[in-house]
């Protein structure tokens, strides 16, 4: 397999939303997704907060992922976080992931990044060991927080002393 990508443009918007979709199913994850065209064609294209890249199988696009710039107060520099990586069913099996990954490393390295980073759902066992299997090491000392919806909006609310 001769893997080719490409650069997601603003008239992708619905095919990313379609794939953002698609991987939700498959984590069974579906009803968190919240995600419009609308919001997607701003955060991507109008504020450049995060990019997409796809890759082909001829013209077909057969995968997708996701991702951002994050920054490394040790190391002193920026790193790529990649949020969403999938590969379509069908397609899965035949070196996509891989490439997709490989891809991600040369343009962190093309960019000067410390590294390369992502989250996986503990449950999924094949993406863990593949993730292994290229050589990514868990980050078992570290949990993960978050604050979102409800909780964000209180937290971030402007309080009587400002």
């Amino acid at each position: 397999m001769n893997s080719t990508f490409r650069n997601a443009v603003r008239a992708d918007v619905p095919l990313i939303l379609t794939f953002i979709k698609e991987l939700a199913a498959y984590e069974k994850m579906t009803d968190e997704v919240v995600a419009t065209e609308a919001l997607l064609e701003e955060w991507l294209f109008e504020q450049k907060k995060a990019e997409v890249i796809f890759a082909l199988e001829g013209d077909c696009e057969v995968g997708f992922a996701l991702f951002f710039h994050n920054f490394s107060t040790f190391l002193g520099r920026a790193g790529l976080y990649l949020e969403d990586l999938y590969v379509r069913p069908e397609y899965q099996g035949r070196g996509y992931g891989k490439a997709i990954l490989s891809r991600l490393a040369q343009i962190a390295v093309e960019r000067k990044c410390g590294r390369l980073e992502w989250w996986c759902l503990d449950w999924n066992q094949s993406s863990i060991d593949f993730y292994r299997g290229m050589g990514a090491e868990p980050m078992s000392d570290w949990t993960v927080y978050r604050i979102a919806g409800e909780t964000l909006t209180q937290l971030g609310a402007p309080t009587a002393e400002e």
